[in-house]
């Protein structure tokens, strides 16, 4: 099975770009159609962000997140099978590149912080492929054993390599950071029972991981946000990097605020490119606090 996911995914991958985009934006149309609980929940998720203002703008963004996640989907494809050559090709503009070459003149570990937004992986690639040292991504296994293969010989390659989301996975991102070389962390994955705590996201309550504001304090550790974004009409991707907003003291909730505060300023930038349909507010079995 492996073997066979592979080469359709080698066999899509070499579909030009604004073609494969296009297979995307009309799949993704089509399943607001006919996916209604992911519909129903990427409404509520935008309705309580606020970026729309009425229910029509509403609804021309959830279909247009619908199209856009379907092509993150197919964009896979690209990233998991052709070269890093090919993938940094893609990349037409990059902004805020001076804020890593600063912080490896000042010879820190880069902890990049990207949340559900465009396409992190192909961004990803870009960085490992230009970075004068390894990039370690933290990733959550997928359920199906086959598909976790297929994604791994995509991204661990050349100067990329990948972490678990789990304790042994920590250690490793920790090993890279004290190493100063760098990691990447999707800082609004639903952690685990226990690992997280309860921060505003949007006006609700959300269930948030410490990770990510927990390596940012770390000695001689720089933390960005960045973002793949995708052109329009299939012209390829610009790279969005820049510092975090906001000052971490430690405390975990505050510190977990920042990171949200910094996540929402990110989806208010490019919002139909934000995986709205992901269920950000369920709870792990550990209740939100109550209101006063």
């Amino acid at each position: 099975m492996q073997k066979l996911v592979y080469i359709l995914f080698s066999l899509l991958a070499l579909i030009p770009l604004p073609l494969l985009q296009g297979m995307g934006s009309f799949l993704g149309r089509l399943g607001f159609y006919m996916a209604s609980n992911e519909r129903r929940r990427t409404t509520e998720n935008i309705h309580s962000s606020k970026l729309t203002t009425n229910d029509q703008d509403t609804q021309k963004l959830v279909k247009a997140v619908f199209a856009e996640t379907m092509k993150s989907g197919l964009e896979l494809t690209v990233a998991w099978t052709r070269s890093s050559q090919h993938i940094v090709s893609l990349f037409k503009e990059v902004h805020g590149w001076e804020h890593i070459e600063a912080a490896i003149k000042r010879n820190e570990g880069l902890l990049l912080i990207t949340p559900h937004l465009g396409n992190y992986d192909l961004a990803g690639r870009y960085l490992s492929e230009k970075l004068p040292f390894p990039l370690t991504a933290m990733y959550r296994p997928p359920k199906i054993n086959w598909l976790e293969r297929v994604m791994n010989n995509g991204r661990v390659r050349d100067n990329g390599y990948t972490a678990p989301a789990n304790m042994q996975g920590v250690k490793q991102v920790v090993r890279a950071l004290k190493n100063k070389e760098a990691t990447v962390v999707l800082p609004d994955q639903v952690p685990s029972e226990g690992e997280g705590v309860w921060a505003t996201f949007f006006d609700r309550p959300a269930y948030t991981m410490t990770l990510a504001s927990r390596l940012a304090i770390m000695p001689e550790v720089t933390a960005l946000f960045f973002c793949g974004e995708r052109l329009p009409h299939g012209r390829g991707f610009a790279l969005h990097i820049a510092p975090m907003q906001g000052n971490l003291t430690g405390n975990r909730e505050q510190d977990a605020q920042i990171i949200n505060n910094n996540i929402e300023q990110w989806v208010a930038r490019f919002p139909s490119q934000y995986l709205f349909g992901y269920n950000r507010y369920k709870h792990r079995n550990t209740k939100p606090p109550t209101a006063p």
